[in-house]
């Protein structure tokens, strides 16, 4: 998934298609239930259309389209394409993506294990083993609580919560690739080509929402709960657990049951305190995201012929072009620099949650060893959550350093205790570095900045220089 950048790729495993129980065609551009495969713009997707290859023939793409429409889904098929056509937002059509993200949650994860409403008995299981982890992590750091609420949520439930932060994830690189395929036209036709070019971005705006909720369809389908790939996905203050992947997760792990999911709320409950009282890391993990996606260059030249060569017939050649690294970060130190601030945050985050979570679980729980070790595999070796971001930002959001992260706030703890590595996280200057990381003992023992105490003293130093009030006293 990870080898077809920026949303124009398809999850690992799409849904099947629900009559036949058959993969997607890659020769002939078939569809599964999405839309996907040969069918870049998610016509695919219409109530009843078939591919290039359906009714009516390749002589007869309108036939082809709509050969195959019950007359009862045809008012529904031109109510989508009209949505489609006339869309006029953002560079990512989320209504669009949220109701594809919501079909494919319903249609089951390959397993066939279906979406299901959350039980009284779940909502409370939930609740009790995030109340306990936040007990537990009480002693093993000086961030108290930061989750007003626990809950247990379905996937449908996850889909809803999160796409804000989705949106705000992958709008910046949609908005340079959508304003690519507005500039393919020469200059001179711009002027005249206004409805085509309008279009145009009506298409890649729908084929933006189509992509992306397929990915987090798929993604919900796995996710444990709101902060699975180091970022907050979900609501502030909200703790929040999948117990129907919490129990697919640890099916052949041969640990009990409440074991794991009391790990996986220590895990969640370790994040909500990170984000809840570090007040600058949540904008600036986003905006390093954001930094990256502004240096994405867009080889226009490739576009360009893509689309003058494309046969209506064979929609599939503009999807295999897009496909061959059309969309490329730019080589350059801002570049490069981009990169390195972002992994290396990520890998802080999830180093400090792994250390913290084993100090709270190693004398508690039989198995702290090996599920500390499971979750570490699963995030450093890509996961569904990194190949996803990979697919929808070029991206891959994977702490390839956790291990060197987790090593050096551990050796932090012995040095200087709970308080002192936990007060490295009062300003971003203060945090280590990649450079850091080769050499955390060097780190470990050198002498740093207590901005607290500078920002104290500018602050007394502000209050001695405020005006008079109006009665002539201080």
């Amino acid at each position: 998934m990870s080898d077809t950048p920026f949303g124009f790729g398809l999850p690992p495993e799409e849904p099947e298609n629900g009559d036949e129980g058959k993969k997607k065609d890659p020769a002939g551009g078939g569809q599964g239930s999405g839309g996907q495969g040969g069918d870049p713009f998610g016509f695919g997707g219409l109530p009843g259309m078939g591919g290039p290859g359906g009714p009516g023939g390749a002589d007869n793409p309108f036939a082809a389209m709509f050969g195959s429409l019950n007359p009862q889904d045809l008012g529904a098929a031109f109510q989508q394409l009209g949505q489609m056509l006339s869309y006029e937002g953002g560079p990512v059509n989320w209504d669009m993506a949220k109701q594809i993200a919501r079909q494919v949650v319903a249609q089951g994860t390959p397993d066939g294990v279906k979406d299901a409403s959350v039980g009284q008995a779940d909502k409370a299981a939930v609740e009790e083993a995030v109340r306990l982890a936040d007990l537990w992590l009480d002693e093993a750091t000086s961030l108290p609580s930061g989750a007003n609420t626990a809950v247990a949520w379905s996937r449908a439930e996850w889909v809803e919560a999160t796409l804000p932060a989705w949106q705000q994830l992958v709008d910046p690189v949609a908005e340079r690739v959508g304003t690519a395929m507005g500039d393919v036209l020469p200059q001179e036709m711009q002027a005249m080509a206004g409805p085509l070019i309008g279009m145009m971005r009506s298409m890649g705006g729908a084929m933006f929402g189509q992509q992306i909720g397929q990915a987090v369809g798929a993604l919900a389908g796995e996710v444990v709960g709101s902060t699975d790939v180091g970022l907050p996905l979900g609501p502030a203050g909200r703790a929040a657990l999948l117990p129907l992947n919490v129990e697919a997760f640890g099916k052949d792990l041969g640990v009990p049951a409440e074991e794991v999911r009391l790990y996986l709320a220590l895990r969640e409950a370790a994040h909500q305190r990170l984000f809840a009282h570090v007040p600058w890391l949540r904008s600036h993990l986003f905006g390093a995201v954001e930094g990256y996606a502004r240096g994405i260059k867009v080889d226009t030249s490739k576009l360009e012929e893509a689309v003058g060569q494309l046969d209506p017939t064979h929609p599939e050649q503009l999807q295999e072009a897009l496909q061959q690294g059309m969309f490329q970060p730019e080589d350059t130190p801002e570049q490069k620099a981009a990169l390195a601030r972002l992994e290396t945050a990520l890998a802080l985050v999830e180093g400090w949650v792994d250390a913290v979570v084993h100090e709270a679980a190693k004398s508690r729980l039989t198995s702290a060893d090996a599920l500390r070790e499971t979750l570490r595999r699963r995030r450093a070796t890509g996961g569904p959550a990194e190949q996803t971001f990979a697919t929808l930002i070029g991206l891959e959001l994977r702490p390839r350093r956790l291990r060197d992260a987790a090593r050096l706030w551990a050796s932090l703890t012995d040095a200087r205790g709970t308080d002192g590595r936990d007060a490295l996280w009062e300003h971003p200057d203060m945090l280590p570095t990649a450079t850091d990381l080769d050499d955390p003992d060097g780190f470990v023992h050198r002498e740093h900045l207590d901005f607290s105490e500078l920002d104290k003293m500018l602050g007394e130093a502000a209050k001695g220089d405020a005006p008079e009030d109006g009665d002539g006293k201080e």
